[in-house]
């Protein structure tokens, strides 16, 4: 593939065209394992390189502070009401740039600065922006934190409940970035309601897979529901905020003017057409087969004499502690993308060494299930997986270039969506 097929950028800019010709490239000779990542179609790829990058439009459909909204009204309101649809919310707010920003504007609409916030520690699988310490969110509010139990890995849900009624958090944050369990709502529901909490679902890794009903949904118990658009979603990299009704006006406010003047009405557009993908039927099987593939690979590399956090996974993610193997995670994380397997380095409970070199390494199963992979491949996984850590252990490059040659043979025979590569 070379740089031609975007000929107006490889004219303007012949480096930087180079640069877009090789990630595609690699994207496509690769195997994605990280969870966060996915590809997202051709249509959506079409939808947020459109012309509706050249607008502003400051306010929200029927309420702006600039004229000539005629039609970005209709793309912003037509990407509400598809998430409305699809996650069974009474509002959603679609113009938050990303989910950091999209959770900060849950703090501005509900929380005064120094107010007390409870979320997962993030070395427990939680997110920077559940009140830890080292983001804002934990500098400009009390953060406390709950996390998992050391013997199983899973979420004590009457540890959560003590802490809860101990502190009186104003916000609870349930989800996070490193866990491959299911979320009990409902449990997280029970425990704000008693504590007079805000109850706030952060799903951006799962997203997904609960529009295609893979996961329980948190609509029907928690105040509000935050999301990245991309992951398991498929969309561009962008967010939303959905709501319970008497909460709209608190959550747009807080968005804009709040955090942020103009959306981003190219990325608006490819949420809309993210989520009316994510309406059809083949969505559905995909977001089951995610969770097919994931427990697959799970078994996979249990049989390979791996340590998973948790003893498994429910979703669409395995968090593996390298511990036994004698292997850090960065060292094993670097080995592997030599060896064509993209996965990040990343802490696991109660993780002895420093979060920048930790004891594991986080997998999950989006992208290789978007190129049409199934779960009789996932023994194939685990096997380059447990070769590449071996070979880590033992500095053979040899043996991670061989694996690499039998990765690009078998992504060349499942293209993915959206790329250009034949």
């Amino acid at each position: 593939m070379s740089a031609s097929r975007h000929p107006a950028l490889l004219a303007a800019d012949p480096e930087l065209a180079s640069f877009v010709a090789a990630e595609e490239v690699l994207q496509a000779q690769t195997l994605r394992l990280i969870p966060s990542e996915n590809y997202v179609s051709a249509a959506v790829l079409e939808a947020s390189g459109t012309v509706l990058q050249n607008k502003y439009s400051e306010g929200y459909p029927g309420r702006r502070y600039y004229e000539g909204q005629q039609n970005i009204d209709r793309v912003e309101a037509l990407a509400i009401e598809r998430a409305k649809g699809l996650f069974g919310v009474d509002h959603a707010n679609v113009q938050p740039y990303s989910g950091s920003p999209a959770n900060l504007a849950v703090y501005l609409a509900f929380a005064k600065p120094g107010d007390t916030v409870m979320g997962m520690a993030l070395p427990m699988g939680g997110h920077l922006t559940h009140g830890w310490g080292v983001s804002a969110t934990g500098s400009w509010f009390r953060g406390v934190q709950y996390g998992v139990r050391a013997d199983t890995g899973l979420i004590d849900y009457d540890a959560v409940r003590d802490l809860a009624l101990a502190e009186r958090p104003k916000l609870i944050f349930c989800g996070g970035t490193a866990l491959p369990r299911t979320i009990d709502f409902a449990a997280f529901a029970e425990i704000a309601r008693e504590a007079g909490s805000v109850l706030v679902a952060d799903v951006a890794h799962i997203a997904g897979l609960i529009a295609g009903g893979a996961h329980p949904s948190p609509a029907d118990h928690v105040d509000v529901v935050s999301t990245t658009t991309h992951k398991t979603l498929r969309g561009p990299r962008g967010a939303m905020l959905m709501c319970r009704a008497e909460h709209a006006k608190a959550i747009d406010k807080a968005v804009f003017p709040g955090l942020q003047g103009g959306p981003h009405n190219q990325t608006t557009a490819g949420i809309a057409v993210a989520l009316h993908e994510a309406a059809q039927p083949s969505f559905t099987a995909y977001a089951h087969q995610v969770v097919a593939n994931a427990k697959a690979l799970a078994a996979a590399l249990l049989q390979k004499g791996f340590d998973l956090v948790s003893g498994g996974t429910d979703n669409h993610l395995i968090l593996i502690d390298l511990t036994g193997k004698d292997v850090p995670g960065k060292i094993a994380a670097k080995a592997l993308d030599r060896a064509g397997i993209v996965v990040n380095y990343n802490t696991v409970p109660f993780d002895p060494r420093k979060p920048f070199d930790p004891s594991g390494v986080r997998i999950g199963t989006p992208s290789l299930t978007s190129r049409g992979l199934s779960t009789e491949h996932m023994p194939v996984v685990a096997d380059w997986i447990s070769r590449a850590v071996d070979a880590a252990a033992k500095g053979d490059e040899q043996a991670l270039s061989v694996i690499r040659a039998e990765v690009t043979e078998l992504m060349a025979a499942f293209p993915a969506p959206g790329l250009p590569l034949s």
